[in-house]
């Protein structure tokens, strides 16, 4: 029998599920959905296994969220707990691993929902608590994503887009949405950068202000995605054009995670993305609005005197969310998904060859000197930081004797190179024969561009130029800088940070999904 493709699964995100993995989900939800409206049997999607527990592990206040996994959890016959944070022993700073870890234990099979402030828990608990599961004979545990932090929302994102296909007659040829609101901190948002991708032509057009936009690094993944993006500071301008988008999704504005700075700005924030009266014969025939709920009661930025008018999208989404949850447990459970026949998703892979022997070229004069006194047989690290500035070059130089513990007889500098006079440096070190791979590799990680020379009886007998490897970890000295992510030192969980270098050449953080430029992932 063939592994099934969905048991166990974490969503951490919406990318944990391929675009064909999660048009399935939308079809069993379709499914599922017609059955319990017209009292269809719906069996076959529940779970009914005593032996398995459903933990609602919410961090952070919920109730929508939580309601809809705790009615789908109920449904499916399964042990449901509630993980009261504010009556349990979490407040003690206790960790959240250790605590996972002991929920784990207590049944055989496992269901994690999360959510919490700390971006990238999820990925963290299926690494760390995958792990233990395995040592003490349970079933492998499905961490299931229900908001971290400004991250991402994928339970979120399923069900919003199984309201967009309903709406559009489960056409995927294309869709053209607007963004509106606060699209900064929205997570929800941030998650459609890959939940749109079930449609094959998408249009996004983003309305917030400057102090509201979507992240830069968003916009440009939805850019090479191949959806086309367009950005309006406000609704004004927004309807000011032509090009009106038929589907809206609008967000609450997070005053309450901004600077005084902002808060100062609040009512011209709000009135930029807040649909007014005035507008709606500006609209094209058949919009739709939705919205992820609750909306702020006092100033929501869809006003209430929209909720009796055709553009209320958003009831049927909210309900949505219980067929959409119900049916992702029952995937991640085992339950369905043996009739599953499209792509799977695609784990990452890392290319590791970033260390490529070079020719030697012959020279007269001896290769390299320590001081004054040549190198008659060692090693010598040349073109660290070739070309930068030489106080960077000589962090460099003294990150590469700390990390590698280079506590022996040498000599480093920062000289200028004869050939291009662009500054580099220089560690010679006699009578250290060989580096191991291990080294190599924190070498690349330290000072990529650099090379490595092995002298023997004062010739240089072997050269490698040692690339930037495809990830970074396992270091002392690495953090993401990303305070609310799960790896950052001030959340005290014991992390181990880890970089994953992109196509553009950035450092992505493993966890939070943060990109960094390579010289800020270092601390200094």
């Amino acid at each position: 029998m063939s592994e099934h493709p969905f048991r166990g699964r974490t969503i951490a995100t919406v990318r944990d599920l391929s675009v064909d993995e999660q048009y399935y989900l939308y079809t069993k939800a379709r499914e599922f959905k017609e059955g319990f409206e017209k009292g269809g049997d719906i069996s076959k999607f529940r779970i009914e296994d005593p032996s398995m527990a459903v933990y609602l592990f919410f961090l952070e206040d919920s109730t929508r969220t939580k309601e809809s996994f705790r009615n789908a959890a109920l449904f499916h016959g399964v042990k449901v707990n509630d993980f009261n944070v504010l009556s349990s022993s979490f407040n003690k700073k206790e960790s959240i691993t250790d605590t996972v870890k002991m929920l784990v234990g207590y049944s055989k099979r496992t269901i994690v929902v999360t959510r919490s402030r700390q971006e990238g828990l999820c990925r963290w608990l299926e690494q760390a608590v995958g792990a233990y599961a395995r040592d003490v004979g349970r079933d492998l545990v499905a961490f299931i994503n229900g908001g971290d932090g400004k991250h991402e929302h994928p339970t979120q994102e399923f069900l919003d887009e199984f309201s967009f296909l309903e709406h559009l007659g489960w056409d995927r040829s294309g869709i053209h949405i607007a963004l509106v609101g606060d699209l900064f901190h929205g997570r929800t948002v941030h998650s459609k950068v890959d939940g749109l991708k079930v449609f094959r032509q998408v249009e996004v057009d983003l309305i917030a202000p400057d102090d509201l936009a979507m992240p830069e690094h968003y916009v440009r993944k939805m850019e090479l995605a191949g959806f086309t993006v367009r950005s309006f500071p406000s609704i004004d301008a927004y309807l000011s054009q032509r090009n009106i988008a038929p589907i809206w999704y609008f967000t609450r504005l997070q005053l309450e995670r901004m600077g005084e700075h902002i808060l100062e700005k609040a009512p011209m924030l709000r009135k930029a993305v807040t649909f007014r009266k005035e507008f709606m014969d500006l609209l094209p025939k058949g919009t739709r609005f939705y919205h992820p709920l609750p909306r702020h009661r006092e100033t929501p930025t869809i006003p209430h005197f929209l909720d009796a008018t055709p553009l209320n999208g958003w009831d049927r989404q909210s309900i949505n969310g219980y067929f959409t949850r119900a049916v992702l447990l029952s995937m991640v459970a085992g339950k369905i998904g043996d009739d599953f026949e499209g792509a799977p998703r695609i784990l990452p892979t890392f290319n590791e060859d970033f260390v490529q022997e070079v020719e030697v070229r012959p020279r007269r004069k001896p290769d390299y000197k320590v001081g004054i006194k040549p190198v008659e047989n060692g090693i010598v690290i040349d073109h660290i930081g070739m070309g930068k500035d030489p106080a960077s070059i000589w962090d460099q130089v003294d990150k590469i004797r700390r990390i590698l513990r280079l506590d022996c007889i040498s000599s480093h500098g920062v000289y200028k190179s004869h050939r291009t006079g662009e500054h580099k440096g220089i560690i010679s070190l006699p009578d250290v024969l060989s580096f191991d791979r291990p080294h190599i590799k924190m070498l690349g990680a330290i000072a990529p561009g650099c090379t490595l020379n092995i002298i023997k009886e004062g010739r240089v007998e072997r050269k490698f130029r040692i690339g930037m490897p495809p990830r970074i970890y396992n270091f002392e000295e690495i953090s993401c800088t990303n305070e609310d992510c799960i790896s950052h030192p001030d959340q005290h969980e014991h992390v181990i940070p880890e970089f994953h270098r992109s196509d553009e050449g950035l450092f992505v953080c493993k966890y939070c999904e943060r990109p960094h430029t390579y010289e800020t992932i270092w601390r200094s």
